[in-house]
């Protein structure tokens, strides 16, 4: 199966072609920025698609779904949904906490948690088994709160948001190996192949509102 990756849910705007027996080179391009990732994603598209043979070559289309940058979010998903619309072919949502995760996983022998800054002292977190079982659905913590949820022992954390956890967790967690600012596009190929296509549809998961509200001072009566 080859699997298109769209990612723009964190600190960079990713898209790859990912065969995921391993029968093709991976096609992937990634640019790492805070914003603008509405700007760089199609562009990145083109290329990885024109690398691996066209969009007839993809049988499936993974992005991420979050919690991440609202906006970020929003981008990803909007080129996933149209892509998929206009070839026919599945679009599945993966969760970036479980991406970010799935390397330290691979041969964990002890809690892998994934915590991505939120600001404010607080951060999207969800903590997995060694086996990848979730312990917890995702949530938006203050770091103390996430460090506690791995009270029962040592473990290890991955993300943005991990130095705050492990800071928090009074020398029981460490710093997983891996990247931390974004999923690996080969981890998000691979859970993206996993996935069944009724169960994990490509819907936001933001777990806050957006950071930005509409103007209302100036806003002008309406008769």
């Amino acid at each position: 199966m080859r699997i298109l990756v769209l990612d723009t849910a964190l600190g960079a705007a990713t898209a790859a072609v990912v065969a995921v027996d391993g029968s093709a080179r991976p096609a992937a391009r990634s640019e790492t920025m805070a914003r603008g990732h509405a700007e760089a994603l199609m562009p990145l598209v083109r290329d990885v698609l024109r690398e691996a043979g066209g969009l007839g070559a993809v049988d499936r289309i993974a992005v991420t779904v979050g919690p991440g940058s609202f906006t970020g979010l929003r981008v990803g998903l909007a080129c996933a949904r149209a892509l998929g619309l206009a070839w026919g072919i599945p679009v599945v949502g993966v969760s970036t906490l479980q991406a970010l995760a799935a390397p330290a996983l691979e041969a964990a022998t002890e809690p892998v948690a994934a915590a991505i800054d939120a600001r404010h002292g607080r951060v999207f977190f969800q903590a997995f088994r060694p086996d990848g079982e979730a312990l917890a659905p995702a949530r938006l913590l203050a770091a103390e709160d996430a460090a506690g949820a791995l009270c029962d022992g040592p473990a290890q954390v991955v993300g943005s948001g991990a130095d705050a956890v492990i800071a928090a967790g009074h020398g029981r967690l460490r710093k997983a190996d891996g990247p931390h600012h974004a999923p690996a596009p080969i981890r998000l190929a691979s859970l993206g192949a996993a996935c069944d296509p009724d169960r994990a549809p490509p819907r936001p998961l933001y777990l806050k509102a957006a950071d930005a509200h509409p103007q209302t001072s100036g806003r002008i009566a309406r008769r």
